[in-house]
């Protein structure tokens, strides 16, 4: 089909909600979305030059395009979710996550069984989780295990079979780990009692089980059956330490969910806190793998969706750190601003940031080439280069009221400081405080170099300054015929903008990316370093023209006196004892005479 046809077709479209699916040249699908308006959303895509370059190969792929109509944007979103699992298209996002996820599996028998399990089955038994972690799940099991003494055989005890004792009792029940619920020693009444309490605890209210218990042991006691009240007094203490592990906020915050994104540029992530009468009772975090520019508010959309459902949650507050601009039923969104529920999505922040930082260090550790290549890769997506900029260099002007004047040349390779390779120059054809002037000196003097002695040239030149140090730098290209051959680029301090030559429109980089932070790396070093030699040469001025002038005291006491007063004017400032302490009483004399002499 035509570009005109899909034209025509996406006319036709109605201002329903619903989902649509993106097909190529082989009738499969690319890209599957949602949309409040289905013309409006679709048409988008044909209507305007796309600045990113996956948004508009994805529109140059697209032959053809498909519709689903449904009631509300809440259905289009569900919708939406199933036909990505099904479909997996190559330019949705992907959530990325493969583990297995352990669950707490009570089993659909007479007197349940309690245990742990990574793949549940369609057998009719109760499942409960997922939980982030197998240390987590068995942690419950070992804790209902103890309080309940529940069974742990696979014997068939139906009530005929434990009538006829069919089975006898166990090492377990010796070892007081059951109570022999197959003997007959232990009823069913008491046994699935205990059931409807462990349902309690497995789901995360452990507060209530715990209120429950208090009730019951009050009970015994005031009937003079002080063993049964010993034995709920040691449950409590089971359940209170097992609460204590848990990150209690506030009880009164209830159930919520917590949802926070961290993104850099190898992709983004999502931590989902699950919290239950004021504890956080699950905590996890996966993987996205944004394809095209999706926004934070669409990529939460997609999380919510999904873990809400793989955690089977119905809780009615979500706390999320922006709207996700859609309406959900039976769930409003926080974005709160201070308290318990702030402090609660600032948790949720650190474990993603956390997660994020973890999975960096480990690719540097795996992969190193890799992770460098990276940063180079987005270093050259996002300064629309030709090619990768494995050798960069950096200028950076000092002087101090136009005295001294220096530059200073910082280079990286790969994305790191290669410190040989850094140079500084002494300012020579320029007078008085000319910042222009001197980085068209410096950026000369080094190319010319390079250029004559075949050394090898940088892909990128990163110029420390706006545009006039930037149009300062472009001069020497043309003249020595690198334009077209290096790119150039300024950085402004205030609002870390870049600028491009000939273009009036700054470039701002998203500030997690790691092509800004490589930039400010490199604009760091060049200020250090020129800074260093240019304190370095100012204080040698000093010494040379303040002391080193004055008869019979020479460079080790122009030191030393510099390093102890700071300046000419702070030994002209210094008690003379403390002069004399430094240099002694003879030099000191001769010193305090000449300067008193000069001022």
């Amino acid at each position: 089909m035509s570009g005109l046809d899909i034209r025509e077709k996406v006319r036709l479209l109605p201002h329903d909600p619903g989902v649509y699916q993106f097909l190529d040249f082989s009738g499969r699908i690319i890209y599957i979305g949602k949309a409040k308006s289905l013309r409006n959303r679709v048409s988008s895509y044909f209507a305007k030059r796309h600045d990113s370059g996956k948004t508009a190969k994805l529109v140059a792929n697209i032959v053809d395009v498909r519709v689903i109509v449904v009631a509300t944007e809440f259905d289009a979103l569900l919708l939406e979710n199933s036909l990505i699992k099904q479909h997996q298209p190559r330019y949705n996002v992907a959530l990325k996550d493969d583990k297995s996820y352990p669950w707490i599996r009570i089993r659909k028998e007479r007197f349940p069984r309690v245990e742990g399990m990574r793949n549940p089955e369609d057998d009719g038994s109760e499942y409960y989780g997922p939980y982030a972690s197998a240390r987590v799940m068995k942690t419950v099991v070992e804790l209902v295990n103890t309080m309940y003494k529940l069974r742990n055989c696979n014997y068939d005890l139906s009530e005929r079979n434990v009538e006829r004792g069919k089975y006898k009792r166990c090492l377990e029940y010796h070892m007081g780990n059951c109570k022999a619920p197959c003997e007959g020693l232990q009823s069913q009444e008491e046994y699935d009692a205990h059931i409807k309490e462990i349902r309690q605890i497995v789901r995360g209210r452990t507060r209530g089980v715990a209120n429950l218990l208090k009730e019951q042991m009050l009970v015994h006691a005031e009937a003079l059956e002080y063993e049964k009240a010993e034995v709920l007094r040691e449950r409590i203490g089971q359940l209170e330490r097992y609460q204590a592990r848990n990150t209690i906020v506030h009880a009164d915050i209830g159930d919520v969910d917590v949802f926070a994104l961290a993104s850099d540029t190898g992709g983004t992530c999502v931590n989902y806190l699950r919290v239950i009468d004021g504890a956080v009772v699950h905590g996890i975090t996966v993987e996205l793998k944004p394809k095209l520019e999706e926004t934070e508010a669409e990529l939460l959309q997609l999380a919510i969706t999904e873990l809400r459902e793989r955690f089977r949650s119905t809780a009615p507050e979500a706390i999320v750190p922006v709207d996700p601009g859609i309406e959900m039923p039976g769930l409003r969104f926080t974005i709160p601003q201070r308290g318990d529920k702030k402090a609660l999505l600032e948790l949720s922040e650190r474990n993603a940031k956390y997660f994020l930082l973890d999975k960096r260090k480990q690719e540097r550790i795996v992969d190193p080439e890799a992770a460098t290549n990276r940063i180079l890769e987005q270093l050259k997506q996002d300064l629309r280069l030709s090619e990768l900029p494995r050798h960069i260099e950096c200028f950076d002007n000092s002087n101090t009221q136009g005295t001294d004047p220096v530059s200073a040349c910082v280079v990286f390779k790969d994305a790191k400081p290669s410190k040989k390779d850094y140079r500084h120059f002494d300012i020579r054809t320029v007078e008085g405080p000319d910042d222009f002037a001197s980085m068209e000196e410096a950026v000369e003097r080094r190319y010319t170099r390079l250029i004559t002695e075949g050394e090898p040239l940088p892909q990128l030149v990163v110029i420390d300054g706006g545009k006039g140090q930037l149009h300062a730098a472009m001069n020497v290209f043309d003249r020595l015929g690198l334009r077209g051959k290096v790119a150039l680029v300024g950085i402004a301090k205030r609002l870390e903008e870049l600028y491009f030559p000939g273009d009036p429109v700054p470039l701002h980089i998203d500030k997690r990316s790691s092509s800004l932070k490589v930039i400010q790396h490199m604009r760091n070093e060049a200020h250090r370093f020129g800074i260093t030699h240019h304190r370095g040469r100012r204080s040698k001025r000093i010494i040379k023209t303040g002391l080193e002038g004055i008869a019979g005291i020479g460079p080790s006491t122009a030191q030393k006196l510099l390093k102890r007063f700071g300046s000419i004017k702070g030994i002209q400032e210094a008690l003379p004892e403390d002069v004399v302490a430094e240099i002694g009483a003879k030099k000191a004399e001769v010193v305090l005479k000449a300067l008193a002499t000069a001022q």
